[in-house]
């Protein structure tokens, strides 16, 4: 199956189900703890290693976890009246101008 961002996004809140005063900390707290498990998974591939057998089990845990991530970041971005694809080409757009101007590398925000 083929879908857009946006459509996953349209897709993905059907399946909200938190209150909408909680609409910007619900999906921020979420997403926070997804990364973490997300973050929590990889700390431990490094620090216990993995066969090429469980490898392939680990890294497909941690695509489950990301999965998690986006469902979080689809709603935070429609909590934000912003749809994924805006955010993508936003992104994109902001990462090209970086390179551009040869300022991938570096820190803050508006480099």
């Amino acid at each position: 199956m083929t879908i857009t961002l946006n459509e996953y996004q349209e897709l993905a809140m059907k399946t909200a189900i938190f209150p909408e005063s909680a609409k910007y900390s619900y999906p921020a707290l979420g997403l926070a703890g997804e990364a973490g498990e997300v973050a929590n998974k990889a700390k431990k591939l490094i620090r216990d290693g993995a066969t090429e057998e469980e490898l392939a089990v680990k890294l497909m845990d941690i695509a489950d976890e990301l999965g998690d991530v986006l469902w979080y970041v689809a709603a935070m971005a429609k909590a934000c009246d912003v749809s994924l694809e805006q955010i993508a080409k936003s992104n994109l757009h902001k990462l090209a101008d970086r390179a551009r101007r040869g300022k991938l590398g570096g820190d803050g925000d508006k480099r």
